[in-house]
Parts: C-alpha cells; sequence; structure tokens
C-alpha cells in the first residue's frame, strides 16, 4: 500500500485546530466567540491552520469547509453525560460519510487501559483499512483511560509505538510532563507524525512553553482547541501558535 501524501502537513509540521469540544465536554467549554462555528471556520482559514477537526454534524452544517482549510472528521467520542470513564466509545460516523462531507482525514479516539481497549482497537482497524481505500489520513487520539495511567513510566512512548503499529497516520498525545518522556516517543517511532494535545486551558505562557518543549523533543504539531478558544484572543495565540511551529 502506498504512503498517502499528507494535506495536514506544512513543510512536516500540523497546527490543527479542533472544535469538538461541545460534543466532548457540553456548552460550559463554549463563550460568545466560540459557539458560532462560523468564526471557528474563519479563524481556521485566515491563521496558518493546517487542519481543522468537526463531528459529521458541523461538517454538515459547513460544507464544504475543506476548501478553506483541509477538513478532519472525528468519528468518535464520549459526551459529558458519561459517568463511567471506563466505557466503550463506538463510531457514530462513517468513514464514508466523512468523505462525502469533503474530509480528508478521520479521526478516532482509543482509549488506553480501558476495558474496551480491545474493542476500540478492532473498530479503529476496520477504519484504518477503508480510509487507506479512500486516500484518507487517520488521525488517532490515544488517551488514557485515567489521568494515573498518564503517569506510568513509558506511556506515551508506549502510546505512539501501538498508533504505529497500527497503521495511523498521526496521532494525538497528552502532554506527559516532562521533555523526556517525549524524547522517548519520537525515538521508537522515528516516522509517526505525533502532535500535541491542547487539553484543558492553561494560562496562555503555560501552554506556549509545553508547545515548545514538545516541538524541541521532536513533536511535529499540535491539535488544539480550548487553549485558542477560551483565551482572550483567540487570533493572537494563534499567531503565537504558528510562529512557533512554523517561524
Amino acid at each position: 500500500m502506498r504512503k498517502l501524501n499528507n494535506p495536514f502537513l506544512k513543510n512536516g509540521k500540523a497546527m490543527i485546530l479542533a472544535y469538538d469540544h461541545g460534543f466532548e465536554h457540553g456548552i460550559s467549554d463554549f463563550n460568545d466567540f466560540s459557539l458560532l462555528p462560523e468564526n471557528i471556520l474563519e479563524l481556521a482559514a485566515n491563521n496558518g491552520y493546517t487542519g481543522l477537526v468537526l463531528r459529521k454534524g458541523l461538517g454538515e452544517l459547513l460544507f464544504p469547509v475543506s476548501k478553506k482549510v483541509p477538513l478532519i472528521i472525528k468519528l468518535n467520542g464520549k459526551s459529558p453525560f458519561l459517568r463511567e470513564n471506563d466505557s466503550l466509545v463506538s463510531a457514530d460516523c462513517s468513514v464514508k460519510y466523512a468523505q462525502e462531507l469533503g474530509a480528508k482525514g478521520v479521526g478516532y479516539t482509543i482509549y488506553l487501559g480501558s476495558q474496551f481497549e480491545k474493542e476500540m482497537i478492532k473498530e479503529f482497524g476496520k477504519i484504518q483499512e477503508e480510509a487507506r481505500e479512500r486516500n484518507l489520513i487517520t488521525i488517532l487520539w490515544l488517551y488514557p483511560v485515567s489521568k494515573e495511567i498518564l503517569s506510568w513510566e513509558n506511556f506515551t512512548a508506549n502510546a505512539c509505538r501501538l498508533g504505529l503499529e497500527l497503521g495511523a497516520d498521526m496521532v494525538k498525545i497528552k502532554y506527559p510532563g516532562s521533555k523526556e518522556e517525549l524524547k522517548k516517543a519520537r525515538k521508537y517511532c522515528p516516522s509517526l507524525k505525533i502532535l500535541l494535545s491542547g487539553g484543558e486551558k492553561l494560562a496562555e505562557e503555560e501552554f506556549l512553553n509545553n508547545l515548545k518543549e514538545s516541538l524541541k523533543a521532536g513533536l511535529d504539531g499540535v491539535a488544539v482547541g480550548r487553549n485558542i478558544f477560551q483565551q482572550e484572543d483567540p487570533e493572537s495565540m494563534s499567531k503565537k501558535i504558528q510562529e512557533i511551529i512554523f517561524g
């Protein structure tokens, strides 16, 4: 199988805007700016973003978004009503439909350490094969099912290696707390595109420092949402991130 051209990269780096947080976290994550999808599309198109993550409902609303910025449709996720983290999170959108919406890539989360890890790995395996047939990029969110697991020795490197061996084109990981852990992930996955997850809103300086450390450790960019939308000036924050990644 030939290697696909990756439309989400610029000079080998990615700066992806994630806008699936309404599904994942509920309306508490919104402010006057971010509750309007049109604002997000404009932000993504005019501030150097190489990709935009949407759920299928917003993909329908903003169709065809890919003419302004390459689209990633997120195929699964957990709602804010799910009390038990250790639950099966299955796809609610097909690869075929994502492509019909104009997507150039599809995203999927595996919650590592979950009792349903095996089922999610199996489902992603089928998604990856169909995405290959349709010339779509696969982006794998590799999240620990609990914060405790994130702190385990070699968790991040092992997670990235799992993504590599599952055939993901890119993986999205949480910041593990140290540059050394990220260097280890880079060492054991030299060909894999590894992106830092934005996660919960941090102070601007803390987030930007985490991003700088991640890039120094060899990561290939960021997929970020709340640390853009919830900042006082999303456009200014976008430009700072753009300068760090591409400048």
